[in-house]
């Protein structure tokens, strides 16, 4: 799996230079439903209950079970918490804990009940806005450590193996457009821009440098010392490295970013045993993740004057931003055959989104020669615009009340993730998108979301709640032996909150719900070449742990009249 997840931070790092992946696809389509503070502390288990506004999200015919007009508004906090170290003592040895705490407003919304006054038939029906965030992105993650053996610039200088300098040259030179026209990786251009990495000569026996006519050329990091071959003349290009030095390593990433679905809601209830209801839904997205490598000498580190060019320090950075709009349909039931027993069922039609990136990236480098210099680059803005149809999803749910004093519901839902497509916008012409859509249907599988909830009430006026969910992983893989495997990688989600109703039309609850993700394996740089082979199998390049919690506080106010 080690390779698998190289290629696919390879294929991250490139998404700036309008490379979008499957993942990227996952990210933006995955519902984790928050809403209300009480759907939350039952664990969203809301598919046969309804009757509140964070499950109108999940099933629309919850909002015809209430027998009255409500309002919420639910503030709260999201904190998430990042353990994350080197899974190796070579490297990023120190394990850092980084909290990063956001205000956040998971529901707002408000429902109409029109009472026909019927004893049968339709017997009240609803009209609702209601707001429920169905996915929070918060990340904040920090590691550091030395390294004796790989730099991030030696990687970049492997990357750039086989490219002619007379190219790269035309690149930099800016006489076109290196980050749209140029067929050579963006971050390659600008580590020589910056001076990250620069050309060595194998040449034969002649390093002229000014020569018209390029016999062979290899790159440098500016963290590497190299040798000449003393019997051709020439660079020895086996021996390029750190050469006993070490250098001082930081890696960080940060992520902010919302999912919102704004919901237009009618249910109505059919002689309080069949309430049916449909949504239509408007998705808004904003996803941001900016994560920046640095390498530096001196310190716990070697000393500069051990580096031929007098290394000092370099710093790269990557910005993305990501905005998106989709709509969609949601239709649901809910069943009541008899007193206390209730079914419930939903279907989401595919989501299409518009999606719209911007990316930049920058790239300096510090040392104390007077021939090497310094310098600094960075890209030019850009913008890519594509659209994304999510697959559809489809939930059912059970739930049991045992009179004023206690119900219990359990919830199914699966989507299925090969059902993804990414096509480009504003045009027929949907090759550049061939392969990735391939990938899609061969490499994403179903998705299963398993949900239970409790709410006890000890007197009328005060409840206690649980939850609990799990979420598979739709992502798969092919083995060694060439059978597709499910990856085992679930997300854990707990939850429990109060509740309070006065017997006016205030009510309040609170919950508190913790999330723990998948353990993510992060690779900041790999030697591989250009073409995509492995320059060196045996180089053990850094490999991160990331582990995530994110704890989510809320508050919901509400009135019902």
């Amino acid at each position: 799996m080690k390779k698998t997840a190289i290629t696919l931070l390879l294929v991250v790092m490139a998404a700036g230079a309008e490379a979008q992946t499957m993942y990227d696809a996952l990210r933006f389509s995955e519902n984790n439903y928050e809403g209300t503070a009480r759907t939350m502390a039952m664990g969203n288990a809301f598919t046969a209950l309804g009757g509140d506004l964070g499950s109108i999200s999940i099933n629309p015919a919850g909002s015809a079970v209430a027998r009255y007009s409500q309002i919420t508004i639910t503030p709260g906090v999201a904190v998430s918490v990042n353990t994350s170290g080197g899974t190796s003592p070579d490297y990023f040895q120190s394990k850092y804990r980084t909290p990063m705490g956001r205000f956040s407003m998971p529901n707002i919304g408000f429902t109409i009940n029109f009472d026909t006054y019927r004893t049968s038939g339709i017997k009240n029906w609803t009209l609702g806005f209601v707001v429920n965030r169905t996915n929070t992105y918060n990340d904040n993650m920090y590691v550091r450590g030395l390294n004796s053996s790989t730099t991030f610039a030696g990687a970049l200088a492997t990357l750039a193996a086989g490219i002619n300098f007379n190219d790269l040259e035309l690149a930099s030179d800016g006489s076109y457009d290196p980050y749209y026209d140029s067929n050579i990786p963006f971050d390659v251009i600008l580590g020589y821009e910056s001076g990250i990495i620069s050309n060595v000569w194998d040449d034969m026996g002649n390093d002229n440098m000014d020569d018209d006519i390029i016999y062979g050329a290899d790159y440098a990091g500016v963290t590497e010392n190299y040798f000449r071959n003393p019997e051709g003349g020439g660079v020895d290009l086996e021996n390029i490295g750190l050469a006993g030095n070490t250098i001082e390593q930081i890696y960080s990433r940060r992520i902010l970013g919302n999912k919102y679905d704004y919901v237009f809601n009618f249910g109505a209830n059919i002689s309080d045993v069949v309430y049916f209801g449909a949504n239509l839904g408007i998705t808004s997205l904003s996803y941001s993740q900016e994560y920046y490598i640095r390498e530096m000498s001196g310190g716990e580190a070697s000393d500069y004057s051990y580096f031929q060019t007098q290394f000092n320090s370099l710093r790269y950075n990557n910005t993305y931003n990501v905005s998106g709009v989709g709509v969609y349909g949601k239709f649901g039931i809910i069943v009541t055959p008899w007193k206390g027993l209730r079914f419930g069922a939903a279907i989401q039609t595919p989501t299409g989104m518009s999606i719209r990136e911007t990316w930049k990236a920058s790239a300096a480098v510090s040392t104390y020669s007077s021939n090497y210099g310094n310098g600094e680059a960075e890209t030019p803005d850009s913008e890519y615009e594509y659209e994304l149809t999510s697959p559809f999803r489809f939930n059912v749910g059970a739930a049991y009340a045992i009179g004023n004093f206690a119900v219990i519901s359990a919830d199914y839902e699966m989507a299925d993730y090969g059902g993804m497509y990414i096509h480009e916008a504003h045009t027929n012409d949907n090759s550049q998108f061939d392969l990735l859509n391939e990938d899609i249907r061969d490499l994403m599988g179903a998705q299963h979301i398993f949900r239970i909830g409790a709410e006890i009430k000890p007197v009328s006026s005060f409840a206690i709640r649980a939850g609990y969910g799990v979420t598979t992983s739709p992502e798969q893989y092919y083995d060694e032996g060439g059978l597709l495997q499910k990856v085992r990688a679930n997300t854990h989600r707990l939850s429990c909150g109060l509740g309070y109703s006065s017997p006016g039309s205030f009510f309040a609850d609170l919950a508190l719900q913790a999330t723990k993700y998948p353990d993510e394996y992060i690779y900041p740089y790999d030697y591989y070449a250009n073409d995509g082979s492995v320059i060196n199998p045996n180089v053990d390049t850094p490999e991160i742990l990331s582990r995530k919690w994110l704890i989510n506080i809320a508050l919901t106010i509400g009135f019902r009249f």
